[in-house]
């Protein structure tokens, strides 16, 4: 797995479009209409951050099942954001399944006119 590959599996979610909100160099993709949308994977060299659980404690499972290749997210880890490496122990369907929940709890938050079509059949 790499960010290009996360990137592709990101993009065929139903309103999933790219966004480099501070330099081109950091990607994230994001999920809803423009201001309003809401970022549900931040892709990096090394892995990819995602909403890891609705909270810090569901997210800590992560944590405790691969120690050496989860962590919580600066700054906004505490909302239960992850971490997680690719080159690691974690096996790639795992990472796309952590994307994949981390899209459907961000846009179950979103309100109900920005979430897009067919998001809840996923």
């Amino acid at each position: 797995m790499d960010a290009a590959e996360m990137q592709e599996h990101c993009l065929a979610k139903p309103g999933a479009w790219v966004d480099h909100p501070w330099d081109p160099s950091h990607t994230v993709i994001k999920v809803g209409p423009g201001e309003a949308g809401k970022i549900f994977a931040f892709l990096g060299d090394a892995g990819v951050g995602v909403k890891g659980g609705p909270n810090r404690d569901v997210a800590d499972e992560w944590l405790h099942r691969y120690p050496d290749d989860a962590s919580v997210m600066r700054y906004i880890g505490r909302s239960g954001w992850n971490d997680l490496s690719w080159a690691g122990a974690i096996p790639d369907d795992e990472l796309l399944e952590a994307v994949d929940e981390s899209y459907r709890l961000v846009v179950s938050k979103l309100p109900r006119k920005h979430r897009p079509e067919g998001w809840d059949s996923l």
